[in-house]
């Protein structure tokens, strides 16, 4: 069902509703004036035959003679004029002008102090008591005072017809002009689906060109679709992206294992084949496969590293304290490479929000860079780690006094290594990795008195 027909519904439904609740308290309220209208009217006419309603008692209980009394009751009915009079004694009753039959119950005295209605049958009366005594002879009695609601009734039922006849117009009228105007309304709402119904963003570089309507509404959900789709763009050029280097890592890493294999397949044909090697060949044979097997191990370790850390989202971050980060990873270094001097210089605010996992491989692979490839002329390690920490990022320096890097050299690159070198030519790429994924960087500089100097720029953690 489409908007307009919804809101068209609505207001047909709504309108009449609000008619018929409108006119129900419209007719309480006339309902009300015409009983205090008649009730005022009652009071009135109480007040003007009270006087003959108790000159009347007295004949009735005197024993007057019937003359007497007859002129009593015709004076107290000219003086009731259009109401019905009631009253009861001690020696009977005398009831004149339009009132109900004799046969109707009436509620007691007390209860009728105050006008209050009567039905008797089809129609109904409003009914006042009020008591009435003589002194000489002593005598009480009541004086019942009626008002037919004819009248008052009559104005109360065109008023409901009324209601009800306005009901029932603005029941198609309402809903007719709410579809025409929620269909006006909604007309930048359609321009814009005809707008979106034709862009696909898997097949066509097309995406929403709107212009401002004026409708918050409309302009917001616009721009939402914008973002959605900018999301969209985003997401599919990462994507690719990923297929792209997946594709570049897996012919990389494809070609890296080839080497140690076909290796270890040489080594073990030599030892398989005739005239068998001797004890000495066979000696370096075996260590030869050793080798390339923990090349291989390592090569399979750090592929695993990456791998993670392209599948690490933001859910794996935590806040991490640099500082701790660093003194740990130095003692594993110490352990590893007992020849290699460390000294740690870790200044305050080291704190970022990060992957730890990720970060401490990072940092890993810094030190075991400086201590493998960081060398002095005695074939020692002198490794010195600083951390820093500015207003918006915290810096890692990681120098050593090896012989430096040869300029325009792809240190970061996956799988460059020197020919010397024991690793698999992925720890620097990690670290590059790394600084992408927490939205840093790393560079290398010459270091001051020689080597090299690693930098990794981290952003800090926001302030709460």
């Amino acid at each position: 069902m489409r908007l307009s027909t919804r809101i068209a519904l609505a207001v047909g439904v709504v309108v009449p509703l609000l008619v018929l609740g409108s006119g129900w308290v419209l007719v309480r309220l006339v309902t009300r004036d015409a009983h205090a209208q008649a009730d005022a009217h009652l009071r009135q006419r109480a007040a003007a035959v009270r006087t003959d309603a108790r000159a009347l008692l007295r004949a009735m209980a005197g024993d007057r003679p019937a003359s007497v009394e007859e002129a009593r009751q015709r004076r107290l009915l000219s003086a009731g004029l259009d109401i019905g009079i009631r009253v009861t004694g001690p020696g009977g009753t005398y009831s004149g002008g339009p009132q109900p039959a004799s046969s109707v119950p009436l509620p007691a005295p007390a209860a009728a102090a105050q006008p209050v209605t009567v039905r008797a049958g089809s129609g109904s009366w409003r009914v006042l008591a009020e008591p009435i005594a003589v002194v000489r002879p002593p005598a009480a009695g009541t004086l019942w005072l009626f008002a037919p609601e004819e009248p008052g009734s009559g104005q109360i039922a065109r008023t409901r017809r009324r209601v009800l006849a306005v009901a029932a117009v603005t029941a198609p009228v309402a809903g007719l002009a709410a579809w025409a105007a929620a269909t006006r309304l909604a007309r930048p709402l359609l321009l814009l689906q005809r707008a979106t119904a034709g862009i696909d963003p898997r097949t066509s570089t097309a995406r929403l060109d709107h212009v401002p309507t004026g409708v918050p509404e409309v302009d917001d959900l616009a721009g939402t679709l914008r973002t959605v789709l900018a999301r969209y763009d985003e997401q599919a050029a990462r994507t690719a992206e990923a297929l792209a280097a997946a594709r570049t890592f897996a012919a990389s890493a494809s070609h890296e294992l080839r080497t140690p294999l076909m290796s270890m397949r040489i080594n073990l044909d030599v030892l398989d084949g005739t005239p068998a090697p001797g004890p000495a060949e066979q000696a370096e044979i075996v260590a030869d496969l050793r080798g390339e097997h923990e090349r291989l191990l390592g090569l399979l370790v750090m592929l695993r590293a990456l791998a993670d850390g392209d599948l690490a989202g933001p859910e794996s971050f935590a806040t991490v304290d640099l500082a701790e980060l660093l003194d740990a990873a130095a003692a594993d270094l110490r352990r590893t490479h007992p020849t290699a001097r460390l000294t740690l210089d870790l200044g305050p605010g080291g704190t970022v929000h990060g992957w730890p996992q990720g970060l401490r491989s990072a940092v890993d692979n810094l030190l075991a860079n400086a201590a493998v490839h960081g060398t002095g002329p005695d074939g020692t390690a002198d490794i010195r780690v600083a951390l820093r920490a500015g207003a918006s990022a915290v810096e890692i320096r990681v120098a050593d006094r090896g012989p430096g890097i040869p300029p325009g050299a792809p240190v970061f690159a996956r799988f460059n290594r020197r020919t010397d070198s024991p690793g698999s030519g992925l720890g620097l790429a990690l670290v590059a990795q790394q600084a992408a994924l927490h939205r840093g960087e790393v560079r290398h500089a010459p270091a001051p008195g020689g080597g090299t100097e690693f930098v990794l720029r981290l952003p800090r953690v926001p302030a709460v």
